[in-house]
């Protein structure tokens, strides 16, 4: 199921300051965020775990076909 996460917990899953996010949602390096109301904002839970996958992937620690055990222990994967 898809949910939405409020920046503290995108925080938490990527290891990433709200500065970080936020440049690399500029430079499109990073899913962008939904308005959810008039001053909040959210990310897709899949967007965010996608893009922690393909950081994995380009590091050359998992296959594209392959999801690790261990991370999705950690919820980082659905």
């Amino acid at each position: 199921m898809n949910m939405f996460m409020r920046l503290p917990e995108v925080e938490s899953k990527t290891g990433l300051s709200r500065s970080t996010i936020y440049l690399r949602i500029k430079e499109g390096q990073f899913p962008a965020p939904v308005n959810l109301g008039s001053r909040a904002v959210g990310w897709m839970s899949s967007e965010v775990e996608d893009w922690l996958e393909q950081r994995i992937i380009a590091a050359g620690k998992l296959r594209q076909t392959e999801r690790c055990p261990q991370l999705k222990i950690l919820g980082l994967f659905y």
